[in-house]
């Protein structure tokens, strides 16, 4: 049995849920995901104890590979609409900076031009200093995809480690060109 799987979902207070068809809908303070899981699995919401569980219809392979990651996806729409999930970007490069204008991110970092990037829907982006970004959303996949876009937009280089990299992230430096001494 899958020990993630197998763990029942704790609906905190303030947060509505509804099972149907094979689709969970879960409200809370943050707003509210739907999502269709597999058919072959199925999802129970016990309202007296307020818990969310998930079973499998047997042990085959593919059924247990869905039981952890239905539960665990199940447990991401519930968490989300309670705390949002929040990615924090950091830009490093001399005159590299970004700004929000509307529903758009526009990043200065070595082009020509400005690069601008619309906000999806459901993602609120906060650049609190010109040199970083602050990407939250109840849904913890649009939340990471935005960032992974924002990042791929100058990836950090190994050389000066200039770009947009992920807080925290380690970026692994290599060393320039190594000049030969004069000769004899």
């Amino acid at each position: 049995m899958s020990r993630i799987g197998k763990s029942p979902i704790k609906v905190p207070d303030g947060v509505e849920v509804s099972v149907s068809g094979g689709a969970i809908a879960v409200t809370g303070k943050n707003g509210s995901l739907n999502w269709r899981y597999h058919p072959a699995m199925a999802v129970h919401y016990d309202e007296s104890s307020r818990t969310i569980s998930v079973v499998r219809p047997n042990d085959l392979r593919p059924n247990r590979e869905l039981h952890g990651l239905t539960r665990s996806l199940i447990n991401n729409m519930v968490t989300g609409v309670t705390t949002p999930f929040e990615r924090r970007l950091e830009i490093v490069g001399v005159g590299y900076n970004a700004g929000v204008a509307g529903k758009v991110l526009k990043l200065s970092v070595g082009y020509a031009n400005t690069v601008e990037l619309p906000i999806p829907d459901g993602v609120a982006c906060e650049v609190p200093a010109p040199t970083q970004i602050i990407v939250r959303s109840a849904d913890k996949q649009k939340a990471g995809q935005f960032a992974a876009d924002i990042r791929s937009v100058r990836p950090p280089e190994p050389y000066k480690g200039k770009g947009v990299r992920y807080q925290g992230e380690y970026v692994r430096r290599k060393a320039g060109k190594a000049f030969a001494s004069g000769g004899k």
